[in-house]
């Protein structure tokens, strides 16, 4: 009986740290989000690095278990770059940093987000290619991309997102022509407006990169 107390002790005593340890990563991650962000207005001003509690700060939203499931800064003022740590969120499923003015390239990290439902980083300043680990997010529905400063083709590995339903990259500076295999094929024209993009791909004829 001792040795099954002792063992039940033992147990959990190897659980709250694996608990905390995964709480602290996923506050770790978003201080280093907060350290490259200009935020004049203090929308981050509860962002704490000494709270281990992560779900208590504002724009945060979080699942039973205390995972981050949601980050909510649309129309927030903020500025600057993105963090490559975000890509450990790995239970986030909404990624809302619309409408404000955050700049640099798109992590490619950000395509460890395996739960992730929808990424809305439209009316920012982001520049550089879409990221290919995109492909990775296979629970993507939504992918929101218009009105930045993007560049490149358009990946053909996003092509093998089935669950893809809305995806918008009108208003940037891309490149070669628009897919036109999986989901694609049903995304409207207005999707793709607005950027230097030679019309739907024609395979076998010429290149999907045509004209970068």
């Amino acid at each position: 009986m001792t040795c099954l107390i002792s063992l039940s002790v033992l147990l959990l005593l190897l659980q709250y740290p694996l608990s905390s340890l995964s709480a602290n990563s996923e506050g770790n991650a978003l201080h280093a989000l907060r350290s490259k962000l200009s935020d004049p207005n203090n929308v981050l001003q509860s962002w704490d690095p000494t709270l281990v509690d992560s779900c208590t700060w504002f724009h945060v939203s979080c699942d039973f278990n205390n995972h981050i499931v949601r980050l909510d800064l649309g129309n927030a003022n903020i500025s600057g770059t993105l963090a490559p740590e975000l890509g450990q969120l790995h239970h986030l499923q909404y990624l809302e940093l619309y409408g404000n003015n955050i700049g640099g390239k798109i992590p490619e990290e950000l395509g460890n987000l395996k739960n992730l439902i929808s990424m809305d980083l439209y009316d920012n300043k982001f520049e550089g290619k879409i990221p290919n680990s995109f492909a990775n997010l296979n629970s993507l529905k939504f992918l929101r991309l218009n009105n930045n400063k993007l560049t490149g083709s358009i990946p053909r590995e996003l092509t093998h997102l089935k669950n893809l339903k809305i995806f918008d990259v009108s208003n940037n500076d891309l490149c070669g022509t628009i897919p036109v295999d999986g989901n694609f094929g049903s995304f409207p024209a207005e999707s793709f407006e607005n950027n230097q993009l030679n019309g739907p791909e024609l395979k076998g004829l010429v290149p999907y990169d045509f004209g970068c």
